[in-house]
């Protein structure tokens, strides 16, 4: 019986007043007084024992039987500090085991108690693991973010098929979508062999419209429009960031880390300008992320938009702020870039571009009708539902350095 299914209509009830221990299984007063609303179309009674400081609810079936042979009992206290345990038990049927409703409060805090170590834990890990990558750059770089990209793209795909928006499009077929992963995965190598884009996206995207438009029965726009969105969502954005980690080669002179940076990890010429942006705009995406969850949880009150209900502008405006203190505090660390207009406008740019990638991977998975897009990561969902932020993040720090810095920032 799901006994939150419906409302009892009080007026529609016929009242019956019963004496307390008629339906109470408890020790009540005498002075106590019981009423019994019981709804024509309903087959269950509502009864209520009140002696002036607590009510005691129970809903009983007509014909005395209830889901699993068990009769809920709700108690509402008038001081719920000042418990009594011989006024209030729970009411046996046919001799199974009561269901205590307060016993499901702790237990629902322990297990978000347990979903948010885990998230802390494998944060952090993550978070190590993502910074000693970037440090170490060049193919090993290129290597991770290969593999996060295969993995995005296919979740990206089986979100597409997923029944949500399946019912309105024709999703590709499963191997146009392994090839789109692949291809996906294969277009950050070669844009760091080749140093520029163009080439691998083009083909890919020539080979998987042929593809589709070969394919056996009646080839569907929805398909294509599909595939190509993943080629260029999965696959064509995060190249962006080996152009700006590895393709951006000018030494930061002014860094003063590089100066002690070890000979053996490259020493002061391992210190690039596409180094210290990649960490400046990493950390602050990962500060903005941050202050917009606390601020929305503090003082979140306006919905920022339908997509994401849970994003409020206080919650917004919380992320920018930190997202662009991020930046300042470690431009002065870096000493890059050099002038402060430049940094809060770096800042901004990373922020605006978080917060969008947050929101498209959002709409994507409403279409599809599911939480999260995948359950690699335990705590955090899928490897979109981590990198959304940074999709179109690495295109807008990449061309903000290379073409509106003078000589890089430096």
């Amino acid at each position: 019986m799901n006994l939150m299914a419906s409302y009892i209509d009080i007026d529609r009830c016929n009242f019956i007043p019963l004496s307390a221990t008629m339906l109470c299984a408890c020790r009540c007063r005498p002075s106590s007084k019981t009423l019994v609303f019981v709804h024509p179309s309903s087959k269950s009674k509502l009864g209520v024992v009140s002696d002036g400081s607590r009510s005691i609810i129970r809903l009983r079936p007509r014909f005395g039987i209830t889901a699993r042979g068990r009769v809920l009992t709700a108690v509402a206290r008038a001081e719920p500090n000042h418990v009594d345990e011989g006024d209030v038990r729970e009411e046996v049927d046919k001799g199974h085991n009561p269901v205590r409703m307060e016993s499901l409060v702790p237990e629902q805090q322990q297990q978000k108690g347990s979903q948010l170590k885990k998230r802390v834990v494998f944060g952090l890990g993550i978070g190590i693991s993502v910074g000693g990558v970037v440090l170490a750059g060049g193919w090993v770089f290129t290597v991770a973010l290969a593999t996060a990209v295969f993995v995005g793209a296919r979740e990206y795909f089986e979100l597409v098929r997923s029944n949500g928006i399946a019912k309105g499009m024709t999703p590709p077929p499963r191997y146009v979508s392994r090839a789109c992963s692949v291809f996906c995965a294969i277009m950050p190598i070669l844009t760091l062999y080749f140093g520029h884009i163009d080439i691998s996206v083009t083909s890919a995207a020539f080979v998987v419209a042929m593809s589709l438009l070969l394919q056996r029965g009646n080839p569907r726009f929805a398909q294509l429009s599909s595939a190509m969105f993943g080629l260029f969502y999965c696959g064509y954005l995060p190249c962006f960031w080996v152009k700006l980690r590895c393709g951006l080669a000018a030494p930061a002179l002014n860094t003063q880390i590089g100066a002690t940076w070890s000979i053996l990890l490259g020493g002061q010429a391992h210190w690039t300008v596409g180094l210290v942006a990649t960490l400046i705009s990493f950390s602050s995406i990962i500060a903005a992320d941050t202050f917009a969850f606390l601020g929305g949880k503090t003082f979140g009150r306006t919905p920022l938009t339908h997509i994401s209900p849970k994003k409020t502008w206080e919650g917004a405006i919380a992320g920018l702020s930190g997202c662009i203190a991020t930046v300042l505090v470690l431009s002065k660390i870096f000493c890059w870039p050099t002038s402060l207009l430049s940094a809060t406008a770096f800042g901004f740019l990373n922020f605006v571009g978080s917060l969008f990638g947050d929101l498209i991977e959002s709409m994507i998975k409403r279409d599809a009708g599911v939480k999260d897009s995948g359950s690699l990561i335990p705590g955090h969902g899928g490897i979109l539902d981590r990198v959304d932020s940074y999709i179109f993040t690495g295109a807008l720090a990449y061309s903000f350095v290379k073409t509106l810095l003078p000589l890089y920032g430096v």
